[in-house]
């Protein structure tokens, strides 16, 4: 493996030789990108095999499209990219993308200040996961992989004002999901100081 990883250390070097097929420079990529890259497809899919299966169909478009990258860019933001496109092209075939017509009381979810200190990355991506479909997709493309409204729309084929709503519905929600996270941690410190 080491010797691998010594054959393409430049990444210019790495895409000349995906460019060639090479299937040590395939190997490479996958080994240096698949855990990051599983993680993100598990943030829109939220199923773990699911999610891998997104994950290699979108390094076979990695191989099939390496053509198609120039090297103006960062190469793992075109394979996030690619990573996304997969993501929202399963959900899309699952038909578990809609415009979430949840009843307007997320509306009327109150506007918590802040989170508590004590909420681990962990514990607010168990949270995200959480979310309706739709509210988790618009919040990571937004949020999370730095994604524009308008592109976000184009992308989901929804209006840029949809974009907007499901992000602010989703933020409520996060809001309200972590306030009632904070009261369940205040509750446990305080049985746990009561035992003492």
């Amino acid at each position: 493996m080491g010797r691998i990883l010594a054959l393409f250390s430049q990444e210019a070097q790495l895409v000349k030789a995906l460019r060639k097929e090479d299937p040590k420079a395939q190997r490479q990529l996958y080994d240096k990108y698949s855990h990051r890259m599983l993680a993100l497809c598990f943030r829109y899919v939220c199923d773990e095999m699911a999610a891998e299966d997104v994950m290699v169909e979108g390094f076979l478009k990695v191989f099939e499209k390496i053509n198609q990258f120039n090297s103006d860019g960062s190469f793992e933001g075109w394979i996030r990219r690619i990573m996304v496109n997969e993501s929202l092209g399963y959900l899309r075939k699952q038909k578990r993308i809609l415009e979430d017509n949840l009843s307007d009381e997320a509306n009327n979810i109150p506007d918590y200040i802040h989170a508590d200190q004590n909420l681990e990355t962990e514990e607010l991506m168990a949270l995200i996961e959480a979310l309706p479909v739709g509210y988790r997709t618009v919040f990571n493309l937004y949020a999370i992989e730095g994604y524009a409204h308008i592109e976000i729309a184009q992308m989901l084929g929804i209006t840029e004002s949809t974009s907007k709503s499901q992000l602010h519905r989703a933020r409520a929600l996060l809001q309200k999901m972590v306030a009632e996270w904070q009261n369940d941690y205040k509750k446990k410190v305080d049985y746990e100081k009561a035992s003492c």
